[in-house]
């Protein structure tokens, strides 16, 4: 699930704490050197002057600490200097002012960063909230279906990118998408966000999968339309180059599986199908004739032939995004999923969620790091 992604993508950044922008581990140089050089100091002979460490003990306290820390770090540094019983290292009046005066700037440092580490931590929060309204998590089942999602945006640092999926139950059944669209990172969240909206209405209106299509196509239509035209608004037209229309297109797989689960329909438009995994057996549910991408305009016209699957109960079907299909690994070999995906669902044959998630870790060995939008999906027909 998106949630359960966002927490691994967490737990990988070094250990930092949710929310926070400095790391444990940035806490601790000031007070351990400030120890050491003290310690080390007072052990060895008056010749050796190691007190010109301690004027480094403020500015690393205020790339971790607070104004007031650093402050106290800094009066630290400074009464130890000043101490003649301690006599570390004879400063002159100008070494201690030089200290003085590097401390006070250290906690003026740590009093702007402080503030800006606010607002970065305000900032994260507003957008993970924003990315989590765009793709909110699944539910552990909707209807008959149990499911289960990975998602992995290519942009460092996001949660939402150029991949999409949904599942929603509606009036004829559970009716899932799954797509991705031009583009990918932060620059497609506005289209990704338009297509799931269509989709979540589309779902309560439209009697089939055909008439799903048709409005996420002609949502891409309209959108590519507008586009246009706010392009033609800002730019000179003596200067735009010919054949440069604005063009919105996704591939994207529909799937319908009724009230029961026991039939899968589906439409494919330029996009992998689906994968059905049955006692072990991974079998991939070939399109005789796929469509083209929404966006062009034609997929209420046109639309591809449905494909109907009988299911069992204990089935699982897997649909995924082109960032898992074209992922390559160092010799320019493509991830052979369907080839890999048997050892896989051995080992994670009874939760869903730790399925995808070694599909994941699968491909990430497999290829060394994914630079592609990624999406997983995944459904487990009940008894």
């Amino acid at each position: 699930m998106i949630r359960a992604a966002a927490r691994r993508r967490d737990a990988r950044e070094a250990g930092w704490p949710r929310g926070a922008t400095t790391p444990p581990w940035a806490r601790w140089p000031a007070p351990v050197l400030l120890v050491l050089t003290c310690a080390v100091q007072l052990a060895t002979p008056r010749t050796l002057d190691l007190s010109f460490l301690l004027a480094a003990v403020p500015p690393l306290a205020a790339l971790a600490y607070g104004p007031a820390a650093t402050a106290l770090l800094g009066g630290t540094v400074l009464l130890l200097i000043s101490l003649p019983d301690y006599d570390l290292g004879h400063p002159g009046e100008s070494d201690t002012a030089t200290v003085a005066f590097v401390a006070v700037l250290s906690v003026l440092f740590a009093w702007v960063r402080s503030r800006r580490d606010a607002q970065l931590v305000t900032v994260r929060t507003v957008a993970e909230a924003a990315q989590f309204a765009v793709l909110p998590p699944l539910p552990d089942r909707v209807g008959p279906v149990r499911c289960a999602g990975l998602y992995r945006a290519a942009q460092r640092g996001t949660l939402v990118g150029g991949d999409l999926f949904d599942v929603r139950r509606g009036p004829h059944g559970v009716r899932a998408l799954v797509g991705d669209v031009q583009g990918h990172g932060l620059a497609a969240v506005g289209t990704v966000a338009a297509l799931l909206g269509a989709f979540r209405e589309a779902v309560l209106d439209q009697d089939d999968l055909a008439g799903v299509a048709a409005c996420l196509d002609r949502r891409l239509v309209v959108d590519a339309e507008e586009a246009g035209q706010s392009r033609r608004l800002v730019i000179d037209p003596e200067e735009e180059a010919p054949g440069d229309p604005a063009e919105l297109f996704a591939t994207a797989v529909l799937l319908d599986f009724g009230e029961t689960a026991r039939e899968l329909r589906f439409l494919c438009f330029g996009h992998p199908p689906p994968l059905l995994i049955r006692g072990g057996t991974v079998t991939e549910l070939r399109v005789a004739a796929p469509g083209t991408p929404l966006g062009l305009g034609i997929a209420g016209v046109t639309p591809p032939e449905q494909v109907v699957v009988d299911l069992e109960p204990g089935d699982w079907v897997l649909t995924v995004t082109d960032g898992v299909t074209e992922a390559r690994d160092a010799s320019g070999a493509f991830y052979p999923l369907a080839q890999r995906l048997p050892t896989v669902f051995e080992a994670e044959r009874d939760d869903p969620v730790a399925f995808t998630d070694a599909i994941w870790s699968d491909l990430v060995r497999f290829s060394g790091g994914v630079r592609d939008d990624v999406a997983l999906l995944v459904f487990v027909v009940g008894e």
